[in-house]
């Protein structure tokens, strides 16, 4: 394939992760786009999780009894001759490092904001992150049919609490049982709001009534005091707010807002057509040795996902690789830059969530899953043989620990095997004490060892005993002087502990032995984030 060619399939790509706060109805909203650009005939029900239908994005079968998205999932569709990677992330926190990972593999992110509350704590850490990364943001403010917040007190409120310019592109006429539908500031028209289904037309179409001209008399004969309302507030927020900027929205300064209602597919489609408009196609990524550009003719790619068990029924475990350059083609040599190991994958998938399908070639920007038994983990970086190492994955130290034991002594060996491949998709950190046998999981949140433990049951088929451990703290520890490292970790073995790629890391009860523990071993490092390859495998590939 020539270089030109690839340089137009890498503008056709969209890849971008949908974030918010539990319930605001991002996976709502996922499914309405897949919807809309004809991937899905008929969304899942979100409504009745305990029917036959589910989400597209929720797989798990916890998911599907709790009716929450526990893990990220991936999808691929076509839309105006875009090829857009779809990123559903878990809104609630304490699966956030599982999103934080995501949203280092996408190149814009769809803020999804319920009406009535606002923006709330989750919305404000995920973007926290999106601004560090300078990721473009759209917001979706969704649940216009019901009774909530005005919307200039929304605009407001997302201004002050993110700090960032908000563009409307989109205005509501009334809410709750008197919204009427939308402004479309840029079309100059209004979409007349009207119940939706699961369903479009058989043309693949939306319905809505169109009515055009923001100045069109039908519209105050028909919406009355709500329009009027509308275009007084359209008019304020144009003469106060800063027209659009490009420049500012794609350094993750400015966010272009639209109205609408997810459950009842309305406001989506002015979503997706922004998002192939806006949002912008795969950029440069950097690795420790150079910035890879997008458009080169090598390819190379980085993990940012491992999950296990997609398929209960193959014990499969696939690694989620973000295309960084280059063409992938489905056979070709490819090389772990960790361990030099050397792949030739054969049966690499594109996701419609748990629905899968070969695929023959990719293209930066795409998310491509390759089913793998332990040869690939977070953060790995796959070349054509170049020793590169993408950087950015984050882990972050855990809050809440806990000590596992096997229920049934006779599984002791299902439980470690279980153990290890959670700890290695990253759903939980698990910990090998160096002196000790009793394994230790680490997490941000109490919700993840129930995770754990109900998918240790039905995908591994072992019961475990988790109890609370007496640790409060971590942190991994790294030195220049290898010798020092090792006598640290003989001095301090009661406490030390290995992750998932054994790292070590010490394990304590209150943060003021860590002060204690940095002034008696000064040439020791504690670090509170590691960055896969950062501390354990640069120095390994740069030698």
């Amino acid at each position: 394939m020539s270089n030109e060619q690839i340089v137009n399939e890498v503008k056709r790509r969209r890849t971008f992760a949908i974030i918010s706060h539990p319930d605001a109805g991002k996976t709502t909203l996922t499914e309405k786009l897949l919807l809309f650009s004809g991937a899905i005939q008929i969304a899942g029900s979100v409504k009745a999780r305990k029917a036959s239908r589910h989400a597209t994005s929720d797989w798990m079968e916890i998911e599907k009894q709790r009716g929450i998205s526990v893990a990220s999932s991936v999808m691929q569709m076509e839309y105006r001759d875009c090829v857009i990677n779809l990123l559903d992330t878990p809104g609630h926190q304490d699966f956030s490092e599982d999103t934080y990972r995501v949203l280092t593999a996408v190149d814009a992110a769809l803020m999804v904001i319920d009406a009535a509350n606002g923006v709330e704590p989750q919305t404000r850490r995920l973007l926290q992150v999106c601004r560090a990364r300078n990721t473009p943001i759209l917001t979706f403010v969704n649940k216009m049919d019901r009774e909530v917040q005005e919307p200039l007190a929304l605009m407001d409120e997302i201004e002050r609490e993110l700090g960032m310019g908000v563009v409307p592109f989109t205005w509501p006429v009334g809410m709750g049982k008197l919204f009427g539908g939308v402004l479309d500031l840029r079309k100059q028209q209004m979409r007349v709001f009207s119940s939706g289904e699961d369903r479009l037309s058989r043309e693949g179409r939306d319905d809505d009534e169109i009515i055009e001209g923001l100045a069109n008399p039908v519209l105050e004969a028909r919406f009355g005091s709500a329009y009027e309302q509308a275009g007084g507030e359209v008019e304020l927020v144009q003469e106060a707010a800063p027209p659009f900027d490009e420049a500012e929205f794609l350094a993750g300064r400015q966010t272009p807002m639209f109205f609408g209602s997810a459950i009842n597919n309305f406001g989506v489609r002015e979503v997706l057509d922004a998002l192939v408009d806006l949002a912008p196609p795969p950029g440069p990524k950097a690795a420790i040795q150079r910035t890879v550009e997008p458009v080169e003719p090598k390819f190379s790619g980085v993990v940012f996902k491992i999950q296990a068990n997609m398929d209960p029924a193959h014990r499969d475990r696939i690694a989620f690789l973000r295309v960084a350059s280059g063409r992938f083609e489905r056979g070709m040599r490819l090389k772990v830059a960790r361990s030099g190991k050397e792949l030739r994958p054969n049966t690499v998938v594109t996701f419609m969530s748990q629905r899968r399908e070969l695929l023959d070639e990719a293209f930066a920007g795409d998310i491509i899953g390759i089913p793998n038994h332990g040869v690939l983990q977070l953060g790995d970086t796959l070349t054509e043989g170049e020793a590169l190492q993408f950087t950015g994955l984050p882990f972050f130290a855990p809050e809440m620990f806990r000590s596992v034991e096997v229920a049934d002594p006779l599984k002791t060996k299902q439980l470690r095997a279980g153990l290890t491949q959670l700890g290695e998709e990253g759903a939980i950190q698990v910990f090998r004490p160096v002196a000790g046998s009793v394994l230790l999981l680490g997490a941000v949140g109490q919700l993840q060892f129930e995770v754990v433990a109900h998918r240790l049951e039905h995908e591994y088929g072992v019961k475990a005993r988790i109890q609370p451990a007496r640790y409060n703290v971590a942190r991994w520890v790294t030195c220049d002087d290898a010798k020092e490292l090792q006598r640290f970790i003989d001095g301090n073995a009661h406490r030390v502990a290995l992750d998932a790629v054994d790292a070590p890391c010490v394990l304590l009860e209150f943060a003021g032995e860590l002060r204690a523990m940095q002034d008696n071993w000064p040439k020791i490092h504690f670090h509170a984030l590691r960055e896969h390859a950062g501390l354990v495998f640069q120095k390994q590939l740069e030698g």
